[in-house]
């Protein structure tokens, strides 16, 4: 009957093909959206190929931090490192995840950092999220002294069978992809097979910092960023994302040139100028003004941001400013309060617009080191003075000579116990 319709009536035959036709591409297109992409499908289907990304930074990349970066510029968003075990826990889970945990429709692409030593506590932390967010990254480049003791991020670079286990496992049970950020070694070829095998465990989207582990605090330095290369140069089918040295908006494309990186990170450099990645700006915007935006944003969200977390970012974005308003840093640094520390904020933007209108801005270029000296009501970098006095290498050094006493003092009672062996042997 179907068939004698169709020759009678070539119309019909018309609308039952394309209907069948749409019907076709609606199932395909399901399907897809069920499949989980993998690699430059992901980064470029569900990311939107991002270049301007924020970096994961603790109790920093928070939601309303995140939304604010978007606004100047920013494309994709990590969370804050987030402890999976903690996460999860039966006790005070609940706690932390309401403290630590939230996102809004606004906040996406977003992918969710975990740092873990323990394949259940992470597969279980990453189920509990993988419906809020675009995939799940595992932190492999926390270099602080509790990752040391905790046995997580950079600290696991060591422990490759583990690191395997975690994403692999993550790769093959959660719905959206995994992805990792890391550390280098000062070994390039150990970098690059370090990287390999992470790709090849299952992660779809591999952060290259360019420093190693001990480059933390006031050993910072300089990012590598040939070995980041060397790395892209060795993965061409992963997209690659490159970390490190981001102190000012032209810092970015002289990255992606020297790298060849997909995208480009940023942690400190836009905690001190949420602006950097925003193009066409011959100066970097006013502090004050930036920060009041936070505030009304602080006051948007939902839970409300954590005093300490909001005072954390005045004091980076208000450096510089500060400097020469020493009486309210104290005031700053005692409220918990989002509207006290709005009026503290106002009263520095009247000092600021008193002492702008006293002088005449010029573009500034960069000395030989191509630091900015902007003006103090300016968002700018802020550099980690040179230690006159080296507290980590004393302390070292007090525990080496500690050790070489003990050893010294451990070999003389041994010599003691031998000649005192020999006398007792050579007696009749």
């Amino acid at each position: 009957m179907l068939s004698i319709l169709t020759k009678k009536y070539p119309l019909v035959r018309r609308r039952l093909i394309s209907t069948l036709w749409r019907s076709y591409h609606a199932t395909n297109s399901i399907n897809d959206s069920n499949r989980k992409l993998k690699g430059y499908e992901f980064y470029e289907k569900v990311l939107g190929s991002p270049k301007y990304i924020l970096a994961p930074m603790v109790e920093q990349s928070e939601l309303a931090w995140r939304l604010l970066c978007r606004r100047y510029g920013v494309q994709l968003c990590y969370t804050p490192m987030f402890h999976a075990r903690l996460f999860t826990d039966p006790g005070c889970g609940e706690k932390y995840r309401f403290e630590q945990w939230s996102t809004s429709l606004m906040d996406r692409p977003l992918i969710v950092q975990f740092c873990a030593n323990d394949v259940d506590h992470f597969l279980k932390a990453a189920k509990m999220v993988e419906n809020q967010c675009d995939a799940i990254d595992l932190n492999l480049g926390c270099p602080q002294a509790i990752a040391k003791k905790g046995h997580y991020g950079s600290y696991l670079q060591d422990d490759w069978d583990l690191i395997n286990k975690l994403i692999s496992t993550a790769d093959k049970e959660l719905n959206i992809p995994i992805t990792a950020k890391i550390r280098v070694f000062k070994d390039v070829s150990k970098t690059i097979d370090y990287a390999k095998m992470i790709i090849k465990s299952g992660a779809q989207l591999l952060t290259v910092h360019g420093r190693c582990r001990e480059q933390k605090g006031h050993h910072t330095g300089l990012a590598d960023w040939s070995i980041i290369k060397a790395v892209r140069d060795a993965i061409p089918d992963t997209p690659i994302i490159a970390n490190g040295n981001i102190l000012y908006h032209e810092d970015i494309q002289r990255c992606l040139d020297a790298t060849g990186a997909d995208g480009v990170m940023s942690a400190e450099g836009a905690l001190f100028n949420p602006a950097i990645f925003q193009k066409e700006r011959n100066m970097p915007p006013l502090a004050y003004e930036i920060a009041l935006e936070y505030l009304n944003i602080c006051k948007s969200v939902q839970p409300t941001t954590r005093a300490e977390v909001v005072r954390a970012h005045l004091f980076r974005l208000l450096h510089a400013s500060l400097k020469q308003n020493e009486n309210l840093r104290p005031l700053l640094d005692g409220c918990n309060s989002l509207d006290m520390m709005e009026q503290i904020v106002c009263e520095l933007k009247i000092r600021m617009e008193r002492e702008r209108l006293q002088c005449t801005e010029l573009p500034v270029k960069g000395d030989i080191h191509q630091i900015r000296d902007y003006a103090p009501w300016r968002c700018q970098p802020r550099f980690r003075p040179k230690l006159s006095v080296d507290h980590e290498e004393l302390r070292n050094k007090e525990r080496r000579q500690k050790a070489l006493a003990a050893l010294a003092a451990l070999k003389a009672e041994r010599e003691h116990l031998d000649v005192n062996k020999s006398r007792q042997a050579a007696r009749p």
